[in-house]
């Protein structure tokens, strides 16, 4: 039941589209991180963790409820004016998730056969909105308290700046820095015990 009967139901409203496009997502079958096939266009993604550490064990579940880190690819130009509405025949999606398994490939206490993913390709004038509500309604730990997973490598000139929380954790990325992991540790425990994002 809808809580505000009050209103008229708009099935076109941001909210509902984006709805419906994260209930699509999380209705495919969970795929192995390290042998999805190429595909072209942009979308939305969620990531699944299925092993060890300690750390990630109330979401260290085969059935895939929980991500540990959702995100998105956008076509090329698609922030600075870009055609949204024009299906997007590039397979940035493909390549975002090739990142993301080089990635954890560099980690040293990660394996990437650990991992499974769902992907959904979406028209770009509704990846962004997508791709919070799947934020907001799993409070993903690699979106949260371990933030950095996604980031790219940084330019010349940007050598100097602190190691993402991600490579303190899962350090073995050649570019990050150094910095001590255990507090982080920590708080990641503490997050998935208070909040351990079933998405209800």
């Amino acid at each position: 039941m809808r809580e505000d009967a009050s209103e008229p139901f708009d099935p076109l409203t941001y909210e509902n589209i984006a709805g419906s496009v994260v209930r699509t997502v999380l209705e495919t079958e969970p795929q192995a991180l390290a042998g999805i096939p190429r595909f072209e266009g942009a979308g939305i993604y969620a990531l699944y963790y299925l092993g060890p550490p300690e750390m990630y064990a109330p979401i260290a579940d085969p059935g895939c409820a929980v991500p540990i880190y959702a995100g998105s690819a956008n076509p090329p130009g698609s922030r600075i004016g870009g055609d949204a509405l024009s299906p997007e025949v590039r397979p940035v999606l493909h390549a975002r998730l090739g990142e993301h398994r080089r990635s954890i490939d560099q980690a040293g206490n990660l394996e990437v056969d650990q991992f499974k993913c769902r992907y959904l390709r979406v028209r770009p004038v509704w990846i962004p909105v997508a791709e919070e509500m799947l934020i907001r309604r799993f409070r993903p730990v690699w979106n949260s308290v371990v933030d950095g997973f996604g980031n790219h490598p940084p330019g010349r000139g940007r050598r100097d700046m602190r190691r993402p929380r991600w490579d303190v954790v899962h350090p073995g990325r050649p570019w990050a820095m150094r910095l001590e992991p255990q507090e982080i540790i920590e708080q990641i425990k503490e997050h998935l015990a208070r909040w351990p994002g079933k998405g209800t």
